[in-house]
This record gives C-alpha cells, structure tokens and sequence, in this order.
C-alpha cells in the first residue's frame, strides 16, 4: 500500500463529458489511499456537455496547485479552456510535482495546448485527432498511451478512462488493487456491438453519429 494519501485532481468545466471524469472517479474512489477531488475555476455545480447532468465542484485550480495526479476530462467545453491561461498554467504548475498527469478523451487536447504533449505520441477522440497535431503531439489510435518517463498517460475516447485509471491504479499501488478496484465495479466489457471504433462500423453507423452530433452542437 501507498504510505499516505494521495490528492488526485479531476478537473470540471462546463460541458464536459460526463464518464471521461466518472469513469476514472469510479475507478479511483475504491483505493483508500486516493482522494479525489472535482475541480475547477470556480467551487460548486458545473454541469454536462447535454446539461443534464450537474456535478459539484469541491475545489479550486488556486486550492489545488500541487496534486499528486491530474486526470482531466474531455467533452466541447475544452474546446474554450485551450485557450485558457489560467487552466493552462495550473496544468504547467501542477505537472511539475505530480506523480502522473493524465486525459480522457479531448482533455488530451488541453494539455497539449499547455505544451505537455510536444513531440509525445497521444490519443485522444477519434474525432479530434487533428486538432492534437495540430498542438504538437502525434497522434495514435491506442486506446491508452503511456510515456512514464514523463509522467504522462492519455485515453482515448471517453469509456477508455476506466481502461486508463486501472492501470494508473497499477502504477501508484499495485496490481492487486488495479484488480480489487475493477472487481468492485465489476468491469467486465462485453459489449453487444462491435461498433466501438471507427474502423469497425458501417457508413451508416457513421452517418447517424454525424447526424446525432449536429443536433448537440
């Protein structure tokens, strides 16, 4: 076991997607030794890319400078922090001492807006993709891409999260505990479809997730 508690960060905006940061709290929360906590500019309700989920906000980016691990979300609410200073500045300062900074999904994109992915392979949304190059990183479609040395680890698209926070598990306790804390939520995939990646799905599988994201815009 960990010999102390360890802060870890998950950073709220609005419109996030909502299991990029739930799908690693879930994970993470089962570990006695982790305590995490929901951040953002301001404490209080920050609510979901759809509006129709609220979450609290416990914590402040100032109340929060130094955690032990950052896991930051995604979700179009990004889209605005990339150009953010003080987020981008938290993460910069923040990533200094942490143990492991890490995104799910287009929070990828945040912290290559903040200069953490330069010359890094990453993941990120399928959708988004170019938008990471863009920001200096290279883009792949691993599910999670790890660079230890650097203390980073990016998730692709938002229920990799959980794939991501198991082995972060792993890395800040053990193996043990990575398997007693996906036992807990019983995460056994077997999804019905075979339509979780882009390569895999029909034109007409695409076309509806066209239409389905222009209605939300």
């Amino acid at each position: 076991m960990v010999p102390f508690t360890m802060q870890v960060a998950i950073p709220l905006f609005p419109q996030f997607t909502a299991l990029d940061g739930i799908g690693p709290y879930e994970v993470l929360q089962r570990i006695p030794d982790l305590d995490v906590t929901f951040i953002g500019h301001e404490r209080g309700e920050v609510r979901s890319e759809n509006g129709f989920l609220g979450i609290t906000r416990d914590a402040t980016f100032d109340e929060m400078p130094a955690p032990d691990v950052i896991v930051f979300p995604g979700g179009v609410g990004t889209r605005l922090l990339m150009t953010d200073e003080r987020v981008l500045d938290w993460v910069r300062g923040a990533h200094a001492g942490t143990r492991y900074t890490t995104s799910v999904c287009t929070g990828s994109l945040v912290l290559a807006a903040a200069g953490l992915l330069d010359g890094l392979t990453a993941t990120t949304h399928w959708s988004t993709m170019s938008t990471l190059e863009e920001h200096g990183a290279i883009p792949t479609g691993e599910r999670v891409v790890e660079h230890l040395d650097r203390r980073i680890i990016t998730a692709a698209g938002v229920s990799s999260g959980i794939d991501m926070a198991l082995r972060l598990v792993e890395l800040l306790v053990d193996r043990t505990a990575a398997e007693a804390s996906q036992l807990m939520i019983e995460y056994d995939p077997q999804p019905p479809f075979a339509a979780g990646s882009i390569d895999s799905v029909s034109h007409a599988v695409m076309a509806r997730v066209i239409e389905y994201a222009a209605v939300r815009q």
